[in-house]
């Protein structure tokens, strides 16, 4: 049953319908894998470049918080600076001195490199002096000097520059500037911008990538639009989510500690952006493939499959004996040259099968006609033999009676040349029998026949009854006990179909048990011997008459003895016109 399940037969439609399902499915795939892989990278290489800013910061704030630190401890406690600053110090110690600050910053410069500037101002003198190999070039350094002069006659230079670091153009350039006060005497450190930021420029940002600086006004201090204000969004930018994968740039945005500006980074897909062009281009493939494979489905559809659903719609029209047969020209040649023979062949499908009905009805006619031959001789010498026996022992007014009843026996058999006859007439004629095998037996057995309500207009083919009771009578009844034989005819109905039940039990020995096995495994019982043919007729009978739509029950009760159960569909109510279903039918 599994395998018959597992090789069930599709129409090609339903191929078809799964080929373009799986497509759609796998170009679903695609793109799901493809955004994801797109948004994945985007955000592998966003995560990549915040990391290594980070990574840069941190050592950027490690390098101002040290040397703002170191600026501070050395105007406060070296020996040096205090020396420079005191107005009694000769020329000469003050050259020393300012030669020791020297080698102090010189040594800073080089753990933290050449691109710091160190500045040492004195407001009581007016004395201002690099301390260190300088980057500036002589009209820059007369900037800054001049700035720096101005800057600290401010009163708020504690305020603004007081271990903090902010941004200042020094002859169009900008710088990074920290300014470490101690009541008149100033130690400044003065980076370049663009030298603060160089490490981070080497990485790839893309084609139109670019990192600048920006204060907190939003005011770019380097890199493209210095001096210009930055947009929010820009600024904001840095957020991630499925729905910014379309985006054609990312920027991340990083703040240093005690400054005044912040780094920006502007990401043009970077070192990812062949990646996210292949998928894009894969995916690309995929859709033109998968509208390709539409288009040629639907063509195919249009010319190949419709013209093969109209053909094997005509060949469903015949299997249901259909005479609206369309047989449509089709632009495919073999389907064309099918079509005409197959209009020859319907032709002479039909007048064979008109034939082979015909015949078949006969068929069934005959056989119907011979086993009614068959179980007539078989009973009619049953009853001579009942006659002669009787004669034997001088019984003549039960042969009398035995004759009569085996006359009008007879009778009802030889009149009644239907297949279907009223239940209540076999039903009589069933008693008739009984009584003649009664008085065969006198007391060897005893009946009963019970009868639901309105049993009228049911009907039953003829002798199917006596055949059992027959055979009851022929291997149940013993002289030694007393033998009970029930019929009971009911009539049920359920949601799907209304039927009749017929039971004959009695209180013998039962069926053989070989002989149950083969009767309720639908095996023939073996009628070599003239044994058994009146159950084989009555089971091939009603497999004629009702086309598997009756059933025979054969069992063995608990209590001892044999139990035939008869289920044959019953007549529908009556019509207005006062006639059962079956009644117009089964006359045949």
């Amino acid at each position: 049953m599994v395998k018959s399940l597992n090789n069930k037969p599709y129409p090609i439609r339903h191929y078809v319908k799964i080929m373009l399902f799986i497509s759609i499915f796998a170009l679903v795939i695609d793109l799901v894998i493809s955004f994801t892989s797109i948004y994945i990278v985007k955000q592998q290489s966003t995560r990549y470049l915040q990391d290594t800013a980070n990574l840069y910061i941190r050592q950027i704030n490690h390098d101002f918080s040290y040397i703002n630190h170191y600026m501070g401890w050395t105007l406060a406690n070296d020996e040096s600076v205090k020396a420079m600053d005191d107005p009694e110090t000769e020329y000469v110690d003050f050259i020393k001195s300012s030669e020791q600050v020297h080698k102090r910053f010189n040594e800073l410069q080089k753990n933290y490199g050449q691109e710091y500037d160190f500045f040492f101002y004195m407001k009581d003198q007016r004395f201002f002096q690099n301390y260190g190999p300088m980057s500036l070039s002589y009209p820059e350094f007369e900037d800054l000097e001049s700035q720096i002069i101005s800057l600290t006659d401010s009163k708020n230079v504690y305020e603004t520059f007081y271990s903090n670091w902010n941004p200042i153009m020094v002859k169009d350039t900008p710088y990074i500037i920290n300014i470490v006060p101690f009541h008149n005497r100033y130690l400044i450190c003065l980076i370049s911008a663009d030298n603060l930021i160089r490490p981070l420029r080497q990485l790839n940002l893309g084609e139109e990538g670019y990192i600048a600086l920006v204060d907190h006004a939003g005011t770019a201090i380097s890199g493209p639009g210095q001096g210009e204000a930055v947009s929010p969004e820009t600024l904001n930018s840095a957020k991630s989510s499925l729905f910014t994968f379309s985006q054609t740039r990312t920027t991340v945005t990083k703040e240093f500690s005690n400054a005044s500006f912040k780094v920006q980074l502007v990401i043009q897909f970077g070192l990812f952006e062949t990646i996210m062009i292949a998928q894009l281009l894969i995916m690309l493939l995929f859709v033109v493939l998968t509208c390709t494979l539409s288009v040629v489905m639907l063509y195919f559809k249009r010319k190949v499959l419709k013209p093969i659903q109209n053909f094997s719609e005509n060949l469903r029209r015949i299997h249901e004996d259909s005479e609206h047969l369309d047989f449509k020209s089709s632009e495919i040649t073999e389907l064309e040259q099918v079509n005409s023979q197959f209009k020859l062949l319907v032709e002479q499908i039909k007048k064979f099968k008109i034939d082979l009905y015909e015949q078949e009805l006969e068929k069934q006619r005959i056989q119907l006609d011979y086993m009614k031959l068959q179980i007539n001789p078989h009973f009619f010498l049953n009853c001579l033999t009942n006659i002669y026996s009787m004669a034997q022992m001088q019984m003549f007014r039960e042969i009398e009676y035995m004759s009569l009843s085996t006359s009008k026996y007879f009778r009802y058999i030889f009149q009644s040349n239907d297949n279907l006859v009223p239940l209540t007439d076999e039903i009589e004629h069933v008693r008739t029998y009984l009584e003649i095998q009664k008085h065969r037996y006198q007391d060897a057995f005893s009946y009963e026949i019970r009868l639901g309500n309105d049993m009228s207009g049911l009907t039953i083919p003829p002798l199917i009854l006596q055949t059992f009771i027959e055979n009851t009578i022929k291997y149940a009844v013993s002289r030694d006990r007393l033998l009970q034989i029930q019929l009971t005819v009911g009539l049920y109905e359920d949601e799907e179909r209304r039927y009749m039940a017929i039971e004959i039990a009695d209180t013998g020995p039962g069926f053989p048990a070989d002989v149950l096995e083969k009767l309720t495994g639908g095996k023939a019982l073996d009628q070599s011997e003239g044994k058994h043919i009146g159950i084989m007729n009555v089971l091939q009978r009603l497999e004629l008459l009702y086309q598997h739509r009756a059933q025979l029950c054969f069992r063995n009760q608990k209590d001892g003895g044999a139990c035939v159960t008869i289920y044959l569909p019953a007549p529908a109510p009556l019509d207005e016109r006062g006639l059962f279903a079956n009644e117009r039918t089964a006359g045949g």
